[in-house]
């Protein structure tokens, strides 16, 4: 399989080779991922919670989300190059794991939503019933990339 051979020289790369090198160095590169998923999951599940009308009444889910957008695009950032790089210190395992593939799955529906019908609700015109409905499918949408992620050990 063509993809397969792509795969395998990716984990044969000098970077997935630095990873599986030192035993800390993976483990290293894991800790800064999920503090990139915190940062990013976190900024987007406040303006997620003010559109469902639950936390930070106070502020509007456009104050939020404005305010929060550059903290979450630095979390966003960070996640995807450590996940790229953790990605290819096996790359062909991951590949062909069913819990890898559907945290890709929901992870690009996510950044999808995200970049697009999740702006839009958060702007102060947006009917608050859209508004909701758009916080909880971006909420359901990251619970999901994180479940995905955390099984991929496990399958």
């Amino acid at each position: 399989m063509p993809t397969d051979s792509f795969f395998e020289w990716l984990t044969k790369s000098p970077w997935a080779k630095a990873l599986n090198g030192p035993e800390w160095a993976f483990p290293a590169v894991e800790s800064l991922h999920f503090i990139g998923m915190a940062l990013s999951l976190g900024t987007i599940a406040i303006v997620d919670l003010r559109l469902l009308g639950i936390a930070m009444r106070r502020h509007s889910a456009s104050e939020l989300a404005a305010d929060l957008h550059r903290w979450t695009l630095i979390g966003l950032t960070l996640m995807l190059i450590t996940g790229s790089m953790m990605f290819s210190a096996d790359a062909v395992n991951y590949h062909h794991n069913p819990a890898f593939q559907f945290k890709m799955l929901c992870l690009s529906l996510a950044l999808v939503f995200y970049f697009t019908l999740h702006r839009s609700a958060t702007r102060s015109a947006t009917p608050s019933h859209l508004a909701k409905l758009a916080g909880a499918v971006s909420l359901a949408l990251w619970i999901c990339v994180v479940a995905g992620g955390r099984m991929i050990a496990f399958v």
